[in-house]
């Protein structure tokens, strides 16, 4: 007997799980417990802190707050961009390669599953890669702003101490030493830059929006994995594929506010079950994902 068959038998969810997508298109929604594995702590996990995210308000409105926020990105974006994807996000990559899933909605703004390898993902709440202004909408690479930061607060980033440093999923670092920390403002127009990334109050764009809907209809199951779906963002798309008779599967660390919408709940860890799951779906076709390049 192999071994996911022996898997089978001695766990009657993993045996539902791989009824529930054999032969079927998958969209996954992937939220911050995905990439705990990968250093980045979620937002609303069984062990998470309490955490009160910068929201759009605050930040356009009070430069106190958006001097703090400066700050604490300027530390905390070199942790996120460091940061490697972990099992869970290969497996879902493996599993776009066999021609399982065929969209990909993030919560996440952190590009993992682009640095594994997926190639069809969605960023519903952007990049902590790029910087947007406000004014004229010019776009710039996080780096590029990094080193003008850099520029007008010589030394800040050697003065804090990076190693151990809390940093939320959102690139937001625990510092608490800000008050001296210079801003900088678009060089086209003098406007107000902003990480790329949707913030807490903020709409998502609604072409993204339409695009991440597609998604889910182009498929026939939706498979939700590290998301406790607590804001609408992603609760839409879990409600959007029950309506329309689509099996909901969750794989999460705790409730979320669709399990009562789902087929299958999984209380486990992302990174075990996906790739418990992609395992089984290379045995049971046969096949090898080939090598992501």
């Amino acid at each position: 007997m192999s071994e996911i068959a022996e898997t089978d038998q001695r766990d009657p969810a993993l045996a539902r799980l791989f009824a529930l997508v054999d032969g079927r298109r998958v969209a996954v929604l992937t939220g911050a417990g995905v990439s705990t594995d990968s250093g980045i702590p979620d937002y609303r996990g069984p062990a998470s802190p309490p955490r009160n995210p910068m929201t759009y308000q605050q930040f356009v409105g009070d430069s106190v707050f958006r001097q703090r926020y400066w700050a604490r990105n300027h530390v905390g974006w070199r942790h996120m961009d460091a940061a490697r994807p972990n099992p869970g996000h290969r497996a879902l990559a493996r599993l776009e390669r066999l021609g399982m899933v065929t969209g990909l909605i993030t919560q996440n703004v952190d590009l993992l599953h682009t640095k594994a390898g997926h190639r069809r993902v969605l960023d519903l709440h952007g990049s902590y890669a790029r910087v947007r202004c406000l004014g004229c909408e010019a776009l710039i690479s996080r780096m590029s702003l990094a080193e003008r930061l850099e520029a007008a607060n010589p030394g800040f980033g050697a003065r804090i101490a990076v190693t151990g440093v809390e940093v939320a999923p959102d690139a937001d670092a625990v510092v608490t030493d800000t008050a001296d920390f210079r801003m900088v403002d678009c060089e086209r127009c003098g406007g107000l830059l902003k990480p790329d990334i949707v913030y807490f109050g903020e709409n998502v764009p609604r072409d993204r929006v339409a695009a991440a809907f597609t998604l889910v209809d182009d498929a026939d199951v939706l498979l939700v994995a590290g998301s406790s779906l607590t804001v609408m963002s992603g609760l839409r798309f879990a409600r959007h594929a029950a309506k329309h008779d689509k099996p909901v599967i969750i794989l999460n660390r705790g409730h979320t506010r669709a399990d009562d919408l789902a087929s299958l709940t999984l209380d486990t860890s992302c990174s075990t079950a996906l790739t418990t799951l992609a395992d089984h779906v290379e045995a049971a076709t046969g096949r090898t994902a080939p090598v992501s390049r």
